[in-house]
């Protein structure tokens, strides 16, 4: 019996629960999640200018007058809500955290603001995947290509130049040829090989007045690509004095050794007391090929206006090769368009799928 009543105690004691007492902590994978991007409204400008093993440095933007970086250097990281976004030199970004540039200092890029243009290479053969050979971005929101080449020592590789070119078109940035080491021979064969593209181009050798050279530069964003030894990171050292790019020499064979390693965009020194903004390079390692895989032909077409409209007439998915059913045949043929040019661009259709090796 006294069994009995403290157990009827026990049970007296016990409270009745129902689903308004019951309080689940919610894990990670229940909370709720929201589209809602935090406004940053204290981000500040920048320009990636180099990019090395996940850090980017960055150049504040509006700094306090054209030769003076001092402090406007900051070193960031890629924020976690960018994803798998790329950052590449080049581009236009907004930066939160430490922007102090001070050493040890790190601040977050958060926004990478829409490109005006992407410069792209195919990576090389033992660079693929399962889908095919990788695109690359060069580098992003560039004005113009520089294609530096020398006219001797190594010689011109006109290969090499219509790629460049053909990846210019594509990018839809402005090409321009400058060719260096004038001292050594002369430019009229590889000139007249480019006469039909009506290439903008501009000689340089040791010791020349650089004047033309800045004009061309200023107020742009302009990438330098050129195979090893042509004589790019001596133009760059003297565009812009204490820059010491490493200059590399030319072996007995005509092959330039890689000296730069990773490309870095410099801001240009301002003439005399002109407000002109001097615009900034961006300088390329040496490369070895510019693969142009992922370059369809209606986008080499494009830098032929006077082909355009010629093209209209094509069957669809028309390679505008001959032998086939291309209209620009007969367009040319009815004189609306040189047929050096139409040479041309089929010429720049065939290097697409050419990979010329440096040496």
């Amino acid at each position: 019996m006294e069994c009995h009543g403290r157990c009827e105690l026990l049970t007296a004691k016990k409270r009745e629960y129902d689903e308004d007492d019951v309080r689940v902590r919610p894990t990670r994978g229940s909370r709720p999640r929201t589209r809602t991007r935090p406004k940053h409204d204290d981000a500040i400008e920048g320009l990636v200018i180099a990019v090395d093993r996940g850090r980017y440095t960055c150049f504040m933007t509006g700094s306090r007058s054209a030769g003076d970086t001092s402090g406007d250097l900051i070193t960031a990281m890629r924020a976690r809500e960018l994803g798998r976004k790329s950052v590449v030199v080049g581009d236009r970004v907004l930066l939160v955290g430490d922007v102090s540039g001070s050493a040890g200092a790190l601040a977050r890029i958060v926004r990478i603001a829409e490109r005006r243009s992407v410069l792209r290479r195919t990576a090389d053969d033992d660079d693929t995947t399962a889908e095919g050979r990788l695109e690359r971005i060069v580098v992003a929101n560039a004005d113009q290509l520089v294609i530096v080449s020398a006219l001797a020592d190594p010689p011109p590789r006109t290969g090499f130049i219509d790629r460049c070119l053909v990846a210019a078109y594509d990018a839809e940035i402005e090409p321009l040829l400058l060719l260096t080491k004038s001292d050594l021979a002369n430019p009229n064969e590889i000139l007249d090989y480019y006469a039909a593209l009506d290439v903008p181009h501009l000689l340089t050798g040791p010791g020349a007045d650089l004047t033309a050279v800045r004009k061309a530069l200023a107020d742009k964003v302009s990438v330098l690509v050129g195979h090893s030894g042509v004589g790019k990171s001596t133009l760059v050292n003297r565009l812009i004095p204490g820059t010491e790019r490493a200059v590399g020499v030319v072996s007995a064979i005509g092959k330039g050794r890689h000296t730069s390693t990773s490309a870095v965009a410099l801001r240009l020194a301002p003439v005399g007391k002109s407000r002109k903004d001097p615009g900034w390079i961006i300088d390329t390692p040496g490369i070895r090929s510019f693969g142009l895989a992922h370059v369809s032909a209606d986008s080499v077409l494009h830098g032929f206006p006077d082909l355009v409209e010629g093209s209209v007439e094509c069957p669809p998915n028309c390679d505008h090769l001959p032998g086939g059913e291309c209209a620009l045949d007969a367009w040319v043929a009815a004189g609306h368009a040189d047929e050096r040019r139409l040479a041309s661009f089929r010429r720049l259709l065939a290097s697409r799928n050419s990979s010329e090796p440096e040496g």
